[in-house]
């Protein structure tokens, strides 16, 4: 029954929203729209516009600024905009990217034509079934301002007056609108003036080539969307000596922990800045740039780039798109990074433009003592999350190349595969049959220490000790377990596995099982087999003739150790194992 109530659900809340009632008029500055679709030129928005509303009630369209033009269905009432969205995705009628808009986000009017359209209009009420009929391509309506309205001879004198990079800012505004296609120059030639025809006669107004003072505004207005819509403020930071333009209707400041300045997220976007400052040197700044790739709000793909005094790195993942900048001056490294939420791509890069430009370093620097007195956690960095992997397992050198055995789940559904945490793997051969994986580093290591297999049979009772990251790298070393070989095959018999005596933990799987001698028995297997879970102190490893197999079947040859070898001191094992020892880490 539930089941059948599911099913219908959908029908009958689409049936409502076609009769959703209007946003009244004392709330309709808290209405919301739903963007479907945004596109960079005037004339696609038109079109992209007129097709959606031939099947769905409340279409309009708007610019957004930098020359992008947004396709909305609204407004509503944010619990009704949230329904909306969920059963119009539901149903196929828009695409899974959608999301709410608010007012702030949506300039002038360009459909349907709205006589009033300087602003998102009050809705009308919602039509009982969609439109059928497509409306004929229209003008913009023309866009009020405060300014009074001039002649084409009051124009031109007011346009001479302009500089030489206002005339500029003009000409890039144009062509961030999708109307001038020559040279920034400031001279205001054939190609400029047909360009302010165009963007006129797109606009409402008359063509005449020449902008007033107010189509001026208009189109800076424009031109500048993306930062009047985080309200970018001018912001100084007198405990770090930084000064810049923020998106102050975004982010506030929060707290400060050295070497940074939180400014937390206080919109609807979610956009966060951190502000870098700290006293140091070179060390100090090539110190920075390592530990902020370790963090959650830098994603690690995107470019990077160190040079000796100062360095840039991007993130990018289906989340969020960060930047960092920092330098070096004078002893002081002092910086920024801004986190934007991804899909927002023109605003973040005028913001981001914006903050570079304005850059200014003041007097002083964070002292290092600030938010010493802050909730201290293994996990975070000066209150930042460090960047966790969906697992990790152990795994060993068994060539000087750097090539490593490690098992075959830990590879599984990994998007990136790391050795120690720095450096890059691929996955050179996977023996899912006998839980092996081979992997070959990205670049060739230098191990302290390489695997020896043994030559000899492992004997019942004998003690032996498995290498690994029990507690997955949070110690930063791998430790010994001890134990002793229980059966030299399997429960069902298998004789390339051995069960010992011994409580390993999850993170030990794939470490080697060593001998007295330093040999190596064979390679720790995971505790749960074919979704049992083995009962404590019982484990399974896949033995060195296994070994050998899965590494000559990769076209590798493996190191032997001489059985006759003496025994070797725990303190030797010890020394020897830790060398051999790699942690191996899955990334999503």
């Amino acid at each position: 029954m539930k089941k059948l109530f599911a099913a219908l659900a959908l029908p009958l809340i689409a049936l409502a929203i076609a009769f959703t009632a209007p946003v009244s008029a004392q709330s309709s500055r808290d209405a919301v729209w739903i963007q479907i679709a945004a596109r960079p030129s005037l004339r696609e928005a038109e079109s992209e516009a007129r097709t959606y509303a031939a099947r769905l009630p409340d279409v309009s369209g708007y610019a957004l600024g930098g020359g992008w033009y947004g396709v909305v269905i609204g407004p509503y009432a944010r619990e009704d905009a949230e329904r909306v969205l969920q059963v119009y995705r539901a149903e196929g009628q828009i695409p899974r990217d959608s999301f709410i808009a608010f007012r702030r986000n949506l300039r002038s009017q360009f459909y349907p034509v709205a006589a009033d359209a300087a602003q998102p209009v009050e809705p009308a009420p919602a039509p009982a079934a969609p439109a059928t009929a497509e409306p004929e391509p229209q003008q913009q309506a023309a866009i009020q301002t405060t300014l009074p309205d001039e002649t084409p001879a009051e124009a031109r004198r007011s346009e001479r007056a302009l500089s030489r990079e206002q005339r500029m800012e003009l000409q890039v505004a144009l062509k961030a609108a999708g109307f001038y296609t020559s040279s920034i120059d400031g001279a205001f030639g054939r190609g400029t003036r047909a360009s302010m025809s165009d963007w006129q006669a797109a606009r409402g107004f008359e063509p005449t080539g020449v902008l007033t003072t107010a189509q001026r505004q208009v189109l800076m207005d424009e031109y500048n969307a993306p930062l009047i819509s985080v309200g970018m403020a001018r912001a100084e930071d007198a405990k770090a000596g930084i000064a810049l333009q923020i998106p102050a209707g975004e982010v506030s400041f929060t707290r400060y922990e050295a070497p940074f300045a939180h400014y937390g997220s206080k919109g609807d976007l979610g956009v966060k800045l951190l502000l870098i400052s700290q006293p140091g040197d070179k060390r100090t700044l090539f110190g920075l740039y390592d530990i902020l790739q370790t963090l959650e709000i830098v994603p690690l793909e995107g470019p990077r780039q160190r040079g000796t005094d100062s360095f840039t790195i991007e993130g990018r993942n289906s989340k969020i798109v960060s930047f960092t900048q920092a330098s070096l001056k004078n002893g002081e490294v002092k910086g920024f990074t801004l986190i934007w939420p991804a899909g927002d791509e023109d605003r973040r890069t005028r913001v981001l433009a914006a903050m570079q430009e304005s850059f200014t370093r003041l007097d002083g620097v964070l002292d290092p003592a600030e938010g010493g007195d802050a909730v201290q956690s293994i996990d975070l960095v000066s209150g930042l999350d460090i960047r966790k992997p969906k697992l990790s397992r152990s795994g060993f050198f068994v060539d000087a190349e750097g090539s490593v055995l490690t098992t075959s789940d830990v590879v599984a559904g990994c998007t990136r595969i790391t050795l120690d945490h720095g450096y890059q793997a691929e996955v050179a051969a996977n023996n899912t049959a006998d839980g092996i994986a081979i992997l070959k580093p990205a670049q060739a290591l230098a191990p302290a220490a390489v695997a020896g297999l043994s030559t000899a049979s492992p004997r019942l009772q004998s003690e032996v000790a498995v290498s690994g990251f029990s507690y997955e790298g949070v110690l930063g070393a791998p430790s010994l377990t001890w134990g002793k070989i229980a059966d030299v095959k399997s429960l069902d018999g298998n004789t390339g596995v051995a069960r010992l005596e011994l409580a390993a933990q999850p993170g030990d799987a794939g470490g080697p099982v060593l001998d007295s001698t330093g040999a190596v028995l064979g390679m720790l297997l995971p505790r749960q087999i074919e979704g049992k879970q083995l009962p404590e102190g019982v484990s399974f490893a896949v033995n060195a003739e296994a070994i050998r197999g899965a590494l000559s079947a990769a076209g590798l040859s493996a190191a032997e150790q001489n059985a006759s070898a003496g025994s070797l001191p725990n303190a030797a094992i010890t020394r020897l194992a830790s060398g051999m020892t790699v942690l191996v880490s899955c990334w999503e």
